[in-house]
């Protein structure tokens, strides 16, 4: 994966994490983006910003503390057809979402 994550105010909240659905079988880095800290407020224009950066085939794990649906809602208006959303975990307390850039 080609996102590193980058020192400032963004750097505690994106981590490298293993990716345990690679496809070739081993783990990949991939990097996860926790919000359940960030104000709500800017919550989506970080997450927006990082999607932005990625290449087509990447991506990252969103972790929140609520169901994030109104966020892929505005992916698929703002975004159309660039957006694959997979859940990995649904509550009640942790929300855990991959979000890939589609090649």
């Amino acid at each position: 994966m080609g996102i590193r994550a980058r020192r400032g105010a963004h750097a505690p909240l994106l981590t490298q994490v293993m990716d345990p659905k690679s496809r070739s079988g081993e783990p990949e880095e991939g990097m996860e983006l926790d919000v359940r800290k960030i104000p709500p407020r800017e919550r989506h224009p970080r997450i927006f910003a990082l999607f932005d950066r990625l290449m087509p085939g990447e991506g990252f794990v969103l972790v929140n503390d609520h169901d994030p649906k109104p966020l892929y809602y505005q992916f698929q208006a703002e975004r159309p057809g660039q957006v694959d959303w997979t859940y990995l975990e649904e509550g009640p307390e942790v929300w855990r979402v991959r979000i890939a850039k589609k090649g």
